[in-house]
C-alpha cells in the first residue's frame, strides 16, 4: 500500500509570484468558458453532434497552432510524446466530460447539471487530500460552501419535476472528471497539459464524428463555430491547462465556479435574456465568496514569514 504522505508525492513549489499568475489563468479559462451559451446562442445546426465535432475541430486546431508557435514542431512532437500518463488521464477526462455533458442534456436539466458542477471544487479538495495530502485551508472550505450554496440557490427554480437518473448520473461524472483532471494538472506540475487537453478535444471530436448526421453548415454558422473552439474551448483550455499547475486543486476548482456564474450575465446583455432574481441572488453570493476568499489568500501571500521580513519575493 503506498503511503500518501510520502515525499514522493510532495506537490511542486511554486512562489507566490507564479501562484498569482497561476489564479489569473484560471480566471481567464473561466471567463473563456463563459461564453459558451452567448456563442451557442447564435449558431443554428439541428444536430448537436455537427457543433461538438467542428468546435473539437476548430480547439484542436487552435492548440496545435499554439504549441507550434511556442515550442516548434519539434517541440510539440516532444509535449506530446512526454506528457506520459498524467496527460493522457487529463485527455481522458476532458474528452469523458464534454462527450457526457452532451448525452446527459438529453435526459436532464442544465440546472442540475450547473449544481454538480458547483461540487468540483468540494471533489477536487476531497480527492487532492485523500490521493496527496495536499492540505485544504479551512478559508476555502467556508468559500467552498458559500459557493455551493450560491450556485443552488440560482438553480433552484429549475429542480423541480423529475429527472432521469442516467442524465444526474452523467452529471456527476461530469463534475468527477474535472475533479480529477484539476488534481491531476496540479499534481503533476512538471508536465505541460496543454497536449492533453489538445488530445482531449481530439478524441471528443472523433466521437463525435462518429454520431453526427451531417458535417455541412452555413458559412455564418462556421464563423460561430470557429468562435465556439477556439476562444471558448481552445483559449479556455490553454489557459485552464497552464494555471492549474500553479495552484492548489481546491482553488483553481473555486474560480472556476466563475464560469457558470458570468455565462448568464453575458447571455442577458447580448440576448436580453434578464435573469431571474434568484439567479443574480445566487451570483452574488458566489462572486462574494470569490472575492473575499481571493483577497485572503494575495493577503496571506504578501504576509511575512518572520517578523521584520517582506512577504514579498526578491528582485535579484
Amino acid at each position: 500500500m503506498t503511503d500518501t504522505a510520502s515525499p514522493r508525492v510532495a506537490l511542486p513549489a511554486v512562489s507566490p509570484r507564479e501562484e498569482r499568475i497561476g489564479m489569473l489563468l484560471i480566471f481567464l479559462s473561466a471567463l473563456m468558458w463563459s461564453f459558451g451559451g452567448t456563442i451557442a446562442r447564435f449558431i443554428h445546426v439541428g444536430d448537436s453532434w455537427t457543433v461538438v465535432f467542428w468546435r473539437s475541430l476548430w480547439a484542436v486546431a487552435f492548440l496545435v497552432a499554439f504549441m507550434v508557435w511556442r515550442d516548434g514542431w519539434r517541440g510539440t512532437l516532444r509535449l506530446f510524446r512526454d506528457m506520459g500518463l498524467p496527460g493522457l488521464g487529463v485527455a481522458f477526462c476532458f474528452a469523458t466530460a464534454s462527450t457526457s455533458f452532451i448525452v446527459a442534456l438529453a435526459y436532464t436539466t442544465v440546472a442540475n447539471i450547473l449544481l454538480m458542477q458547483a461540487g468540483v471544487p468540494l471533489l477536487a479538495a476531497l480527492l487532492a487530500w485523500l490521493l496527496f495530502r495536499e492540505r485544504v485551508s479551512q478559508g476555502t472550505w467556508i468559500a467552498i460552501a458559500a459557493v455551493i450554496t450560491g450556485v443552488a440557490i440560482m438553480v433552484s427554480e429549475s429542480l423541480g419535476g423529475s429527472v432521469s437518473p442516467i442524465g444526474d448520473g452523467l452529471a456527476l461524472l461530469i463534475a468527477v472528471m474535472f475533479s480529477f483532471a484539476t488534481v491531476i494538472t496540479r499534481r503533476f506540475a512538471h508536465v505541460r497539459m496543454v497536449p492533453a487537453t489538445c488530445l482531449g478535444a481530439l478524441l471528443a471530436g472523433v466521437f463525435a464524428a462518429s454520431q453526427a448526421m451531417q458535417f455541412a453548415v452555413s458559412a455564418r454558422d462556421m464563423s460561430f463555430l470557429f468562435a465556439f473552439g477556439v476562444i471558448n474551448l481552445g483559449v479556455g483550455l490553454a489557459f485552464f491547462a497552464m494555471g492549474a499547475r500553479l495552484v492548489p486543486a481546491a482553488v483553481a476548482a473555486l474560480l472556476g465556479t466563475f464560469e457558470p456564474i458570468l455565462g448568464p450575465i453575458w447571455v442577458w446583455l447580448v440576448h436580453a435574456e434578464v435573469p431571474s432574481v434568484r439567479t443574480i441572488i445566487g451570483g452574488a453570493v458566489v462572486v462574494t465568496a470569490l472575492l473575499v476568499h481571493i483577497g485572503f489568500e494575495f493577503k496571506r501571500q504578501a504576509r511575512p514569514e518572520r517578523p521584520g521580513v517582506t512577504g514579498l519575493p526578491s528582485p535579484n
